[in-house]
């Protein structure tokens, strides 16, 4: 079926739809990744957006059932250069557009994807409409114009009560605040010989308490941190009290915690080849980030900056050493050595 994508700057970009067929309207932005697009349509962190991959060429090696981040799939549109609905994997259990149907997730395929990401580049990420090409461009905009993401996201992604994961002879007990925590990054902390307890968003300080953890970590998640207040103040009482550690939205509720600004970038950061400099160890490293806002420190904060992007000079990392508090804007873990680990070396400042 022929359809149509609808930026709010008036632009239409006319293409063949896949997966669902429902209307759709949300964010659009893009992601550089070049594989990964099973854990892009699954990541919570994406809830209600529409992406746009710049790699031009998507499901030639389907979707396996083992490599989802979270159990449903939250995103509102997948924008593609060519899906490719013969996939060649032993592993693949399913195709990108069977998993979107049964999702009931929008795509649509056969436009040039690298002009659109040229177009939020340039012009920032902006809302937009996937319809059937029938529709009246005046209808269109005046729908994408109305439209407004709700204030408080994560009470989709978050658990609805505790969850337990646990690995053989542990080593250390961490509780996770789920904010949309990816079901991989459960996984690796087991590795590491940690036992998790994750919990929903809205548990309280006393309850994280009962379980007398080693340490905090906050996930993360989608929406607007500056509209979470709640978590912000949550984290305040938390500081001093239990070391703690966050990633991506809850890198953000935890600057928010200390003064800082948060500002929402022109297109944000989204892709598995981002170079960040390592100021603790000065080299430049490769990462995977998915983050909307830019964290501005205040001169007088007691945040240590960490880790900064080559490309923008942005904040990508920072600590407080004295409270034991980490966050980072980056994604990986064990790519790196034992020297430059995030989850390591967070685990070696636990015991201090």
């Amino acid at each position: 079926m022929k359809s149509k994508l609808v930026l709010e700057n008036g632009r239409e970009f006319l293409g063949l739809n896949f997966g669902s067929s429902k209307e759709v309207i949300g964010e659009l932005f893009f992601s550089t990744s070049m594989v990964g697009y099973q854990e892009i349509l699954s990541d919570p962190s994406y809830y209600g957006k529409i992406v746009c991959l710049s790699y031009p060429l998507i499901g030639n090696y389907g979707l396996a059932d083992d490599d989802y981040e979270y159990k449903n799939i939250h995103i509102k549109g997948y924008v593609v250069g060519e899906n490719n609905d013969n996939p060649s994997n032993f592993r693949f259990t399913r195709t990108l557009s069977e998993a979107m149907s049964e999702n009931n997730v929008t795509g649509i395929e056969s436009l040039d994807t690298r002009e659109i990401v040229r177009i939020i580049r340039d012009n920032g990420a902006m809302r937009a409409m996937i319809c059937d090409e029938s529709k009246p461009l005046e209808d269109c905009l005046e729908e994408i114009k109305s439209y407004k993401e709700e204030d408080n996201l994560i009470k989709y992604v978050s658990c609805k009560k505790a969850w337990y994961s646990r690995t053989t002879n542990p080593l250390y007990s961490l509780v996770v605040l789920d904010l949309g925590v990816k079901r991989s990054f459960i996984k690796e902390l087991n590795e590491y010989g940690i036992n998790v307890t994750v919990v929903p968003y809205l548990t309280t300080i006393d309850q994280i308490k009962k379980l007398k953890p080693d340490g905090l970590i906050i996930s993360n998640g989608p929406g607007n941190p500056n509209n979470l207040n709640e978590l912000t103040s949550k984290i305040n009482e938390l500081k001093g009290k239990l070391p703690i550690l966050g990633f991506g939205l809850g890198a953000d509720l935890i600057a928010l915690s200390y003064g800082c600004k948060l500002e929402k970038m022109k297109h944000g950061h989204h892709g598995n080849n981002l170079p960040v400099k390592n100021l603790d160890t000065n080299k430049i490293e490769i990462t995977s980030q998915n983050h909307f806002y830019s964290i501005k420190l205040n001169d007088d904060s007691l945040l240590e900056i960490t880790h900064k992007n080559v490309i923008d000079n942005d904040v990508e990392g920072f600590k407080d050493q004295t409270n034991k508090i980490y966050g980072y804007h980056i994604n990986y873990a064990k790519t790196l050595d034992e020297n430059d680990n995030i989850i390591i070396n967070f685990l070696k400042n636990i015991k201090k």
